[in-house]
């Protein structure tokens, strides 16, 4: 079987960042297990996106067929980024934890594909997803210290933050392979790289 498969890197760091030796690692799973996937890779960190401004929301809420060419090109790159989420099988997002929270070229893109009437809708009973079900979400996180448990846990704005926007719009369906404690030294990079390997073995159970 092969899968549509969807690669963001938001570490601006280069060959030195933890997350993305991981999505790396990560999609080499995926394309041993299934040859001939199509991935189409984003890396924000080194090209972000335009933060979402006045203007862009303004031809985000105008219908395609009402919007001017100036606000037809404001939408044009939300629009393919939200159809691209819609074709992915499997979503690979590489995030470090910056400031407690995530980088703000993820930030951006998650601005771009959180959308009213695209992405989620407003019913009877508050807002729902419009993301289909099955979608395999593997967020590949990194941490300078340890947030899953100790006297840091209640500082975790990364993972807290991402379970419920994804889940917003219809992506129920998280892993997370997690390396944390990358800034405590030598022993602690290699503990949280096995523990991530671990990770990442029980997120490609979940797909067939």
């Amino acid at each position: 079987m092969t899968h549509a498969i969807l690669h963001i890197d938001s570490s601006p760091m280069g060959d030195r960042s933890v997350s993305r030796k991981l999505t790396a690692k990560v999609l080499a799973e995926l394309q041993t297990r299934f040859p001939g996937s199509k991935v189409t890779t984003h890396d924000f960190g080194a090209t972000p996106l335009p933060h979402v401004s006045g203007p862009m929301l303004g031809a985000f809420f105008t219908p395609p067929d009402q919007r001017s060419a100036e606000q037809a090109q404001l939408a044009r790159q939300s629009d393919e980024l939200i159809a691209e989420l819609f074709a992915a099988d499997v979503i690979v997002i590489g995030v470090p934890m910056w400031n407690f929270g995530i980088p703000s070229s993820l930030k951006a893109w998650i601005d771009h594909v959180i959308r009213a009437g695209k992405t989620f809708a407003y019913g009877a009973n508050g807002p729902e997803g419009l993301i289909p079900a099955g979608k395999k979400v593997i967020i590949v996180s990194s941490r300078g210290a340890v947030y899953t448990e100790g006297p840091y846990q209640s500082l975790d704005f990364q993972e807290e933050y991402l379970r419920p926007v994804f889940a917003f719009v219809g992506l129920k369906d998280l892993s997370f392979v997690r390396a944390e404690g990358v800034a405590l030294g030598e022993d602690a990079v290699k503990a949280a790289m096995a523990t991530a390997d671990t990770h990442l073995a029980k997120a490609l159970e979940a797909i067939a």
